[in-house]
């Protein structure tokens, strides 16, 4: 019988030692694997926990290992890190049972020579009071280790926001997210929907955003019956959030300039009663088919994918009243659905802010006057979101800023969503208007 922690412990190996995402490594080692649903859960808790947590498991085994992480076999690392990380955090584990799984795994992969370190470093670990970060005493160091983020993305956050807001921020980073779906209002009523999720439960999710709802408990939303035909798709509250700030109507010509993969095309699709026409891009023509395969699910027929650079500009393009201009960042707005983004070093991300800045102008180039601009990204750096926005302004008169819709809280032209404002992820939303 497959064994979920041995899983998980081999995907953690080959996702460690790879740029590859963690949710398609999971994908397919789930798919291979033989594990029931109740191993695949398990697995998924593990391999996930331990990416979202690996600086602060890491902290352990330096403090309780005499030998350095740096001089183990990367086998034996994620049994230590899975190890403490069921002892730590995952109240439904026994501490024995994680112990005497992780000595079982040490044998299992060949490493019996470590079973031995295995077993004393967990049982030390749980006699010390299972206790993280208690030695750490400088503040940056010890919000890193507490929630296993890099220190320079601490200080980012901090510096950007101030220390309140880093910490509720981290807080809700190592948090299991909610999952929230966007009912498709062209294909069903709100009963039609919830008798269609068959065991899913979920809630109308009632603040300011249309046609969404809460996912409750069940098991993979993508395999009910609501989902083949086209019902909902999977969107956040932030997401969903920047097309009610674009507010398409059925009269509007919409560009969606950094479309893949289409969750923001498919709403604004909605909003404008299938009517209406959306022109949506993405660079490979790989992910814009993921676009008119979403489409045509939800039977959206006013949507026209094709592959395009962003930075470009394209002749044969119309002048459009909308844009969405939703451009490529460092992603650290939903480190708690994609943690391995947080480890990347932020000088990765140097070039980031001339990029956005030159798609967001050459989105101008399209843009028909007393049409609007939405400029939003998933990430809470001032750099790539405020001083993106403070650029455009400066560089380009004939903008103005636009009220954004006073939903959950939100006012101005522009704002930072969070966690703690009752958003699901990070995000940044600005609104502009051409002038006549």
């Amino acid at each position: 019988m497959a064994d979920p922690r041995y899983i998980a412990v081999k995907l953690l190996t080959k996702t460690f030692g790879s740029s590859s995402y963690s949710n398609i490594q999971l994908s397919a080692g789930l798919d291979s694997s033989g594990l029931d649903d109740r191993g695949k859960k398990l697995c998924s808790a593990v391999y996930y926990g331990v990416i979202q947590r690996r600086i602060s498991l890491d902290h352990v085994i330096d403090r309780l290992s005499k030998r350095p992480i740096s001089k183990m076999d990367a086998a034996v690392v994620n049994i230590l890190r899975s190890g403490i990380y069921q002892i730590a955090y995952m109240d439904g584990v026994p501490d024995n049972a994680a112990v005497n799984e992780s000595v079982g795994l040490a044998k299992k992969f060949g490493k019996t020579s470590a079973a031995g370190m295995v077993n004393a470093v967990l049982r030390n670990f749980i006699r010390q009071g299972k206790l993280i970060c208690d030695d750490v005493s400088d503040d940056d160091r010890a919000l890193s280790v507490r929630y296993s983020c890099p220190e320079e993305l601490v200080k980012s956050l901090t510096s950007d926001y101030g220390r309140d807001f880093a910490v509720s921020f981290l807080e809700h980073s190592v948090e299991v997210p909610d999952v929230y779906l966007r009912r498709n209002p062209l294909s069903c009523t709100v009963d039609e929907l919830i008798d269609a999720m068959g065991s899913i439960r979920t809630e109308e999710f009632d603040n300011g955003l249309p046609d969404c709802f809460k996912v409750l408990d069940g098991g993979d939303i993508t395999s009910v019956d609501a989902f083949k035909r086209g019902l909902f798709h999977v969107q956040g509250l932030a997401s969903q959030f920047c097309c009610m700030a674009l507010a398409p109507s059925e009269n509007d010509v919409v560009l969606d300039i950094c479309a893949a993969p289409g969750g923001k095309t498919f709403t604004m699709a909605e909003l404008m009663n299938g009517r209406g026409k959306i022109y949506a891009f993405d660079l490979h023509e790989k992910r814009a088919e993921l676009i008119r395969k979403g489409a045509a699910r939800l039977g959206l027929t006013n949507i026209t994918a094709a592959a395009g650079d962003a930075t470009k500009y394209n002749p044969e393009l119309p002048q459009f009243t909308k844009i969405l201009c939703d451009v490529p960042c460092s992603g650290f707005g939903v480190i708690a659905k994609k943690p391995e983004i947080k480890y990347k070093p932020l000088s990765e991300f140097e070039r980031l802010p001339e990029i956005q800045y030159n798609i967001a102008e050459n989105a101008l180039n399209y843009l028909a006057p007393g049409g609007e601009l939405v400029y939003s990204t998933c990430t809470v750096r001032r750099v790539e979101n405020d001083q993106v926005c403070e650029r455009l302004l400066i560089e380009h008169p004939e903008l103005e800023t636009a009220e954004l819709p006073h939903i959950m809280g939100v006012s101005g032209s522009r704002a930072t969503l969070s966690p703690a404002a009752g958003f699901d992820e990070g995000f940044f939303v600005a609104k502009f208007r051409k002038k006549k």
